[in-house]
């Protein structure tokens, strides 16, 4: 029987700390993205420092042991924790004979072999193309020539040595017309969705976090024909990088819009979030976000922050939150809890969904007020927006009308002001 399985790249890891609480945290991160990019890790190094060395990040004597270390341990490439200069990563593959790869293009490379829709692919291909194009130049050792192979799929980045400026900015150009076309039919289905006034909730977090099986467990738990709605959950990081929009109907006639968004990460390269600034306009327009936390992960503190910090710079500011601890059955602790504004739960127990739902209905619905009202039975138009723009509890058939026990959002009470009574 043949093994199709894709051979592992040996990799070593390596990185300076300029005096940051955090880099311990980075270098884990580091080490789980070259394990997502299916590289075995098989050795770490790191150098403090007041600042990288400019023209080879690290300084001479720890670009020697690295080589050695690596060569002993029979790597074939080198994984920095940080996005390098061109001339960095030439200079650092010549002196150590390896390939030598950044943070931001492991990145790019997982996003990239990622990537399923042609939107998604389109996004990947320019950010990887923006990367690229300050990194053409005349290869100064053969070892360039081999940075187009080797594990992953490389995408936009397959023959950069072929590619001159103008070639990559045509490329950029088209792309981003592509990208703006896609974004004109996505922003009509959201203001399509806007209209409707329903509340929009908006699924946040670190990657691998448990977004994508939170949202399968409220679909499971209250939507018929579930099975045509669920969204695609594996256990590594970045396993979607669509956003996936599904409607919820609860059981006590509320409903809301659900996006589950791409997940997030330290030091996500920044033309990468600007490539999904449009993907993740969906959270931008939420009327509430929940931020899926892995309540099992050791560095938990900090993948909040991340978040944080990732919704600042697509500037997410004033959206409320609630803070939603995930896996908790990994813990020893008891749950589902409320605990403050937030939650301790499990995405895949029962309990956990309905209490999280009871969570999102106390705050997206706060400011409803619930009404009676009667609408004439030959104004059709009007029980039509009623049911479009409001939250039906009762609705019954009488002779001087229809009446109708609803809840309403504070800016639609004005609309309907006439029928209530």
């Amino acid at each position: 029987m043949i093994d199709n399985t894709p051979r592992k790249v040996k990799a070593y890891l390596a990185g300076v700390n300029l005096d940051d609480s955090n880099f311990d945290y980075y270098m884990t991160e580091l080490a789980n993205l070259a394990q997502a990019a299916n590289m075995e890790v098989v050795g770490q190094s790191r150098q403090n420092l007041e600042h990288v060395v400019a023209g080879t990040y690290f300084g001479l004597g720890k670009i020697n042991e690295i080589k050695d270390m690596a060569h002993g341990l029979k790597a074939e490439v080198l994984v920095l924790n940080d996005e390098l200069s061109p001339v960095q990563i030439r200079n650092l593959e010549k002196m150590t004979k390896l390939r030598v790869i950044d943070r931001t293009e492991l990145i790019l490379e997982i996003f990239s072999s990622r990537a399923r829709t042609k939107q998604a692919k389109l996004q990947v291909q320019l950010a990887q193309l923006e990367y690229e194009l300050p990194r053409l130049h005349p290869s100064e050792n053969n070892l360039d020539q081999q940075r187009g192979g080797g594990f992953a799929n490389r995408g936009a980045g397959e023959s950069k040595l072929e590619l001159n400026r103008r070639t990559i900015g045509k490329q950029i150009t088209i792309i981003k017309k592509e990208l703006n076309a896609i974004s004109g039919q996505e922003e009509i289905k959201a203001k399509r969705r806007n209209q409707t006034h329903i509340p929009k909730v908006a699924l946040v977090g670190y990657t691998n976090a448990g977004k994508s099986t939170t949202m399968n467990g409220l679909l499971e738990e209250f939507s018929k024909e579930n099975d045509e709605k669920q969204v695609f959950v594996k256990d590594m990081l970045f396993a979607t990088l669509d956003t996936s929009v599904r409607r919820i109907e609860l059981s006590n006639n509320f409903s809301f819009i659900l996006s589950d968004t791409v997940g997030f990460i330290s030091k996500l390269p920044h033309n990468l979030i600007e490539s999904f600034k449009a993907t993740l306009q969906e959270v931008k327009d939420a009327d509430l976000l929940i931020n899926i936390v892995d309540s099992s992960d050791p560095n938990m503190i900090q993948m909040i922050q991340t978040t944080q910090n990732v919704l600042s710079e697509i500037g997410v500011k004033e959206v409320p939150m609630i803070t939603a601890y995930n896996k908790a059955d990994k813990t020893d602790r008891n749950y589902p809890q409320i605990e403050g504004s937030g939650i301790l739960y499990s995405a895949t127990d029962s309990e956990s969904i309905k209490l999280l739902a009871q969570l999102i209905t106390k705050r997206v619905f706060a400011s409803y007020q619930k009404v009676n009202l009667v609408v004439p039975l030959a104004d059709g138009k009007a029980l039509a927006n009623l049911h479009e723009y409001a939250q039906i509890i009762l609705e019954e058939y009488k002779t001087d009308g229809v009446h109708v026990t609803a809840r309403l959002a504070p800016e639609k009470q004005a609309q309907f002001h006439q029928y209530i009574v």
